[in-house]
């Protein structure tokens, strides 16, 4: 899958964004406030960390069509103090929050042109990447922490494309680790494989969605089956 196919991304995104909005809503206000899924993260701090990304990107793409080097966070420190002041606030704020930085990110990306879309802006990990990817930022960012509210979606309620792009993306990332086990993933309902590693070694056995979530870290690979004994430790993704 091309990540920089905005005819593709951004229908993957707004599907995404609607979900993620359908899931908070059906979340009373102090169930909000409970854990997540993540260590050390209230679900406040989930819906929190996606408005304020909504924001940066808007940031990148404000660069792509200006030409200002508008960063998104101007420092890890700064990104992380702002999810933790954002997890403070009001239920209602937080969100009210979550729609309007989505819909202003809508708004953002549709102001662009052919020429801001080519433009070449950097990501927080400091990669030079064009502004056609930012969607797919987006789409990764929707649909997994809509899992990781821990609030019933599952990797299962991520349509199969995208479990599809995200196991491309993913095992393209492991992959470039000097840690990363060779092996290859052989989802149980797909007639094609992925490649860990250098490829080779173990085959892992089991759904392509049981598969992104153990690749990712959100599951502990239950239900995956490999001939050779116990599953590879990989690397974090991000």
């Amino acid at each position: 899958m091309d990540r920089g196919d905005i005819g593709v991304t951004l229908p993957w995104m707004g599907a995404g964004t609607e979900f993620v909005c359908r899931v908070v809503d059906a979340l009373p206000d102090d169930v909000l406030r409970g854990p997540s899924a993540l260590p050390g993260w209230s679900r406040a701090h989930v819906v929190g960390h996606l408005a304020r990304n909504a924001e940066a990107l808007g940031r990148l793409a404000h660069w792509a069509r200006t030409g200002e080097e508008t960063p998104m966070y101007t420092s890890p420190e700064a990104r992380s103090s702002d999810i933790e002041v954002s997890a403070t606030y009001p239920i209602d704020q937080l969100r009210a929050e979550l729609i309007s930085s989505a819909d202003e990110l809508d708004a953002t990306f549709a102001g662009l042109d052919l020429l801001a879309w080519r433009a070449t802006v950097r990501s927080a990990q400091g990669r030079d990447i064009a502004a056609t990817e930012l969607p797919w930022m987006r789409v990764r960012e929707v649909w997994l922490h809509a899992v990781d509210l821990d609030a019933g979606a599952r990797m299962e309620d991520v349509p199969g494309a995208v479990v599809d792009a995200l196991l491309d993306d993913v095992t393209r990332a492991l992959s470039a680790k000097d840690d990363c086990p060779a092996a290859e993933l052989a989802p149980t309902d797909r007639d094609t494989t992925w490649p860990l590693g250098l490829g080779g070694g173990t085959t892992i056995h089991g759904t392509a969605a049981g598969l992104l979530g153990w690749l990712t870290g959100r599951a502990n690979g239950a239900g995956l089956l490999t001939m050779q004994g116990e599953l590879p430790k990989v690397p974090p993704w991000l």
